[in-house]
């Protein structure tokens, strides 16, 4: 089972992080699904948009909803998002050599969400690489039973993950 996990300090540095690795990956010939998070509109005074495309080459879906001014809620729309899962899952069947995930959250945490897309790849044996919240950490870690592998949240480390499952990839 080949998975890991970043979990960024700064807000959507995961996201920046993620969406670059799979920049990198397609240029090396990976063939990628699943999902990177593109935010927009953040200002101050309001939280951003929240976008995903599907890899390797979109659409791209809107995940959040508007909730109004001043709203505190959860501003996901779990309709969307497994709209993402299920335009991932059709791409991870037709084959590919890498699955993204941009966020392991409290969907998934609650068995929904990208949860049984991450364990259809690992079952079929492709390499996993998944974006993590502290606050989300514990539930993950009881999905992977603790083989998961933490990734340094920088560049360099990303890619020493990436070329390590390129170099087993070609002697495997």
């Amino acid at each position: 089972m080949h998975i890991g996990y970043l979990s960024a300090e700064g807000v959507g540095d995961t996201d920046l992080l993620l969406r670059d690795l799979a920049t990198r990956a397609a240029a090396r010939g990976l063939r990628l699904c699943g999902t990177v998070q593109i935010n927009s509109g953040c200002a101050p005074d309001r939280p951003c948009d929240m976008d995903v495309r599907i890899l390797p080459d979109g659409p791209v879906i809107r995940i959040s909803q508007s909730l109004g001014p001043g709203a505190r809620g959860c501003r996901l729309d779990p309709d969307a998002l497994e709209t993402a899962v299920a335009q991932a899952a059709a791409r991870l069947a037709a084959g590919c050599d890498l699955v993204i995930v941009n966020k392991f959250g409290k969907q998934e945490a609650d068995g929904r969400g990208f949860r049984d897309l991450i364990a259809e790849a690992l079952g079929a044996d492709v390499p996993v690489l998944v974006g993590v919240n502290r606050r989300n950490l514990a539930a993950f870690e009881t999905f992977t039973g603790g083989q998961a592998a933490p990734v340094a949240a920088e560049r360099g480390a990303l890619d020493a993950w990436l070329d390590a499952l390129t170099r087993e990839a070609r002697t495997g």
